[in-house]
């Protein structure tokens, strides 16, 4: 990064977080042609494939509803009659989305991760362990965001029996008492997605609130808000309150769908203008502006000027990555300590 691009860079003095929803095509769009082994991301409509379910379904007489997992899973709970059928389809999901690795070079989750601040949150749908290796393989993870697992993650673990919740990476003991820590549950039936039921999830949807109420950008990456998932509409809508009062703050859908579908569902989000719909993470806020996204969209709307893109070297090495992040971190603790030194 030449003088002249530092320059062009926002003095990182926005408090307010950027908060990002990761649903399920954030991963996919990561990685089209699958993980560091090739092994492919599933969605709902073709897990059942995917994860290799068909021979375990086909034993018990299960043709209905393969291309809706959600229903499929559902019925079959609510069922309750093939209770050891559901116990391996729990424990196959949880292994297939386990062993999934990033691959060895910088990847998307690796950008997305580095170009956002402590101050700032990410917040994941999604089962898949990339974001939890992203941070852990970062420069530095206390420069990190703050992640919040909505629906579990098979690269986390918990323990119970403390409060707060002991939290830590799966397969490890607990921090305080030493016990092994307790896998997170992944799958619930669709119409008994009661978050609170889950003193994890419901702790990390009571995060996600008050980051919503705070927050002064906004990203949604890759998540529908299906409508098997009216809670968590809900849950993010209390969040936000009414898009109405927030006429300053910025939302964005980062999707390739039609803009006009997407406008339609998220339009209770949505305040007047205040939106954006890009199809690459590349041509977002935060692809643009990393690490500088709030001050970046402040500059645009509030003081009405034209901010020059400071892009992520998307096809960079980890050298060529580092030393480009290097520069925002650096301006980082110079400002902190300019203004610790003005009290």
């Amino acid at each position: 990064m030449s003088e002249l691009d530092r320059k062009r860079i926002q003095v990182p003095d926005m408090e307010r977080p950027h908060v990002v929803i990761l649903g399920a095509g954030a991963s996919l769009a990561a990685f089209p042609p699958g993980n560091k082994y090739g092994l492919k991301l599933p969605l709902m409509w073709n897990i059942v494939d995917v994860v290799g379910l068909g021979e375990m379904l086909d034993e018990a007489g299960i043709t209905e509803h393969r291309d809706d997992f959600e229903t499929l899973y559902s019925n079959l709970v609510i069922a309750g009659e093939h209770p050891e059928l559901v116990r391996k389809i729990d424990s196959a999901v949880f292994d297939y989305f386990a062993s999934l690795e990033l691959p060895d070079e910088p990847t998307l989750y690796d950008h997305l991760v580095r170009s956002l601040r402590k101050k700032d949150v990410i917040a994941t749908f999604n089962w898949d362990p990339f974001l939890v290796q992203a941070i852990a393989r970062s420069q530095d993870p206390d420069l990190c965001p703050v992640t919040l697992f909505l629906h579990g993650n098979t690269a986390i673990g918990h323990c119970m029996d403390h409060k707060p919740i002991a939290v830590g990476a799966r397969g490890n003991n607990c921090h305080r008492c030493n016990k092994p820590l307790q896998d997170s549950r992944l799958l619930y039936p669709v119409g008994q997605k009661n978050y609170a039921s889950d003193p994890y999830i419901a702790k990390s949807w009571e995060l996600l609130q008050r980051f919503l109420q705070d927050a002064f950008v906004v990203t949604v990456f890759g998540y529908s808000a299906p409508v098997t998932d009216v809670e968590a509409v809900d849950l993010l809508k209390a969040g936000w309150e009414n898009a109405e009062t927030r006429n300053l703050e910025e939302i964005e859908i980062l999707d390739i769908r039609e803009e006009e579908e997407l406008y339609n569902t998220w339009e209770p989000f949505i305040h007047s203008h205040h939106c954006r719909f890009p199809t690459s993470f590349y041509n977002s806020i935060i692809g643009l502006s990393p690490r500088r996204s709030c001050e970046a969209m402040w500059a645009t709307l509030m003081d009405v000027v034209f901010i020059e893109p400071n892009p992520i070297p998307q096809d960079a090495g980890w050298d060529e990555l580092d030393d480009y992040f290097n520069i925002l971190h650096e301006d980082e603790q110079n400002f902190n300590t300019q203004t610790e030194n003005d009290f």
